[in-house]
């Protein structure tokens, strides 16, 4: 995905603004990483969380908070984020599409989920 370092780059930019720094983790369609940043001060423990975001909304093909939702008790999708190495079932991880095509996602972890989210959007937002 030859757009990824762009997507990066805008999520990194976010976070910068929004004073949280961030781990941004860009993988392609399969949910192979393709590139990955850590901003001095985020949290070390969340390089693996914003990994699997990334996999997770590339995998199932929708945000990580829409498999979350799904994912609840009772719901069609109870224990899958205990498949696939595991998955993340709260926000943070958003698919990147092209014309209605998944062609890869983001994963953003070190702030709160709504930190998190944002940046991932900013994310998407800079996908050509």
């Amino acid at each position: 995905m030859d757009d990824a370092r762009q997507v990066l780059d805008a999520a990194l930019a976010k976070a910068l603004e929004i004073g949280q720094p961030m781990n941004v983790a860009v993988v392609d369609a399969g949910a192979h990483l393709v590139t990955f940043a850590r901003q001095d001060g985020a949290i070390l423990a969340s390089i693996d969380i914003a990994t699997r975001k990334a996999r997770t909304a590339a995998l199932m093909r929708m945000t990580t908070a829409q498999v979350g939702e799904a994912a609840q008790p009772g719901a069609p999708l109870y224990g899958i984020e205990g498949t696939n190495g595991g998955l993340v079932v709260f926000g943070g991880g958003i698919p990147l599409t092209r014309d209605g095509e998944v062609v890869g996602a983001i994963g953003v972890s070190a702030g709160s989920v709504e930190q998190d989210t944002e940046v991932a959007e900013a994310g998407v937002s800079a996908l050509p």
